[in-house]
């Protein structure tokens, strides 16, 4: 029985790439396709696949996030992180979004392959590439429980923040969220608060640094 697997990149390219190379995979089979989070989400709720293939930035709803969500609700389902960042934020996040890997774009296919069927397993995967720093962090937080963007603020507030980051007006997030922009303006207010920021610049280079959004 196929390994059924769904793409998630906002690159086209990368996509395409992976497609052909999974698919000449035996037991494995590519089943949808995604270039943000929220269609992700939908696709991981209809089709149900074995295995995720993430990508952390994207548009509108960021890989953690979307992981965050898929895992929540979409039993069974193991989503691998692929990615160009290594930095041990992104990491983190990610794996306490509930994912069951992480790999850094520039690995081989094989290794792809492998953590594949290593999740398919229920087995973690971690890219030796970046083992050292899992285990780094793992000692990190084990000696101090640090606060993040995921522990100061609300699934919605994250949401609001990353749109707000990516530029969006106050109007449009309302509109992408389908609340009133007095509630938009409620959460921004609340966001600041929290995180004692009071411009949109601050929030953004905040949201850039949490791996809420990248440039």
């Amino acid at each position: 029985m196929s390994i059924e697997i769904i793409l998630a990149d906002d690159h086209n390219i990368m996509r395409e790439a992976l497609r052909v190379l999974l698919e000449k995979e035996p037991d494995m089979e590519v089943i949808g396709e995604a270039a943000d989070g929220e269609s992700t989400l939908r696709l991981a709720q209809e089709k149900r696949p074995d295995v995720v293939i993430m990508d952390i930035s994207m548009p509108g709803l960021n890989g953690i996030e979307a992981t965050r969500k898929i895992t929540a609700k979409v039993s069974g389902v193991k989503v691998i992180a692929l990615s160009a960042y290594s930095d041990r934020r992104f990491i983190s996040h990610m794996f306490k979004a509930g994912a069951s890997g992480y790999l850094l774009k520039d690995c081989l296919f094989e290794e792809l392959a492998v953590a594949i069927r290593a999740v398919a397993k229920n087995q973690i995967y971690v890219s030796p590439k970046i083992a050292d720093v899992v285990v780094k962090d793992f000692i990190h937080r084990s000696l101090k429980d640090d606060l993040t963007v995921f522990s100061i603020l609300t699934d919605r507030e994250r949401e609001v923040l990353q749109l707000l980051s990516e530029g969006q007006t106050t109007k449009r997030i309302a509109s992408l969220l389908k609340v009133s922009v007095k509630t938009i303006e409620t959460h921004r207010q609340h966001i600041m608060d929290k995180l004692d920021i009071r411009s949109i610049a601050g929030l953004t280079k905040y949201a850039l640094r949490e791996g809420l959004t990248s440039l």
